[in-house]
């Protein structure tokens, strides 16, 4: 049976969301946001940081697996960290090549190494070599950088340096987030290397998700923001015949995340946190949208669960 995988969103899919958005039903698996590498082995600390599920066997409450991703140029250091993430529990080990941030960008990590297909399979490569045979091994990246030149070239690397899958963002970094995401690049890429191609980009439907499958040829796709601004996208894919998500169904999903919130998120972020959600959601749902309007001047978490409609 195909996968549903949620994308790792940097500052917004973090354990409190995943765990939200797997109760809802219809996600195969998580990746998290990605941990930062440089050329030193990171304390279990910051894996336990990013990626809490793991000492619960690397799983969200509703059992569904959560992947670390790594993100770095430094290919020892990479091999390292994987090495300990595995350690800790994760269920494989993903590679970032298609972070856009600028930030992460500068330091020479994320998409702009797709400059360099040479270094993204020697990436790869010590990754490979770091963890094992046995070990599953994914990367994620976008088109290119500043175009499409290399794509093929970075999926052929990726793939001959030992990765088990490939996720391809049909977007480059210069593209962004703009739309549209260009699903038949999935399909030649997918035709030019032998490992698995997961699809991502632009699934905002149902029937965005079919139209991405059929597009792509992927049996496997990867939602980003859709599924944040749409809760039940995932479960609405597998399981057509249920009736959509209505405020009513939502509201305690918002309730019990900012029951989490209040627990782990610092007292200074916690509204900030709130805010972040419902705004997206008030693209979907008109009722938060109003929520966010009500509760934009709170300061106080408990201010703002009060007031929710």
């Amino acid at each position: 049976m195909s996968r549903i995988i949620l994308a790792p969103m940097e500052g917004l899919a973090d354990n409190i969301l995943r765990d939200c958005l797997t109760q809802v039903g219809g996600i195969d698996l998580c990746v998290t946001e990605f941990v930062r590498v440089t050329d030193q082995l990171l304390p279990p600390r910051v894996f336990y940081r990013l990626c809490p599920e793991l000492h619960e066997g690397g799983k969200t409450p509703s059992g569904v697996p959560v992947r670390i991703q790594l993100l770095g140029n430094h290919p020892q250091a990479l091999g390292l960290n994987a090495q300990r993430a595995l350690e800790l529990g994760s269920p494989g080990i993903d590679l970032n090549f298609g972070c856009p941030a600028k930030t992460v960008n500068r330091s020479q990590g994320g998409a702009i190494l797709l400059k360099n297909p040479s270094l993204v399979g020697e990436i790869v490569a010590n990754v490979r070599e770091a963890i094992g045979a046995d070990a599953w091994l994914s990367a994620k990246m976008r088109l290119g950088y500043e175009d499409k030149n290399l794509a093929l070239d970075n999926a052929q690397a990726i793939a001959d340096a030992g990765a088990n899958e490939l996720v391809v963002h049909a977007r480059t970094k210069i593209e962004g987030y703009r739309p549209p995401a260009h699903w038949q690049w999935i399909a030649i890429i997918r035709s030019a290397i032998a490992i698995p191609v997961v699809a991502n980009g632009e699934v905002w439907s149902p029937e965005d998700y079919h139209r991405c499958r059929q597009v792509s040829g992927s049996d496997d796709v990867m939602l980003g923001r859709g599924v944040v601004w749409r809760p039940d996208l995932a479960r609405s894919i597998r399981h057509p015949e249920l009736p959509d998500y209505t405020w009513d169904d939502l509201r305690p999903l918002i309730l019990a995340f900012c029951e989490r919130v209040a627990i782990q998120v610092p007292e200074r972020f916690q509204a900030a946190r709130i805010k972040q959600w419902l705004a997206l959601l008030g693209r979907v749902y008109p009722q938060a949208q109003t929520a966010f309007m009500i509760i934009k001047r709170y300061r106080q978490l408990p201010d703002i669960v009060n007031s929710l409609p």
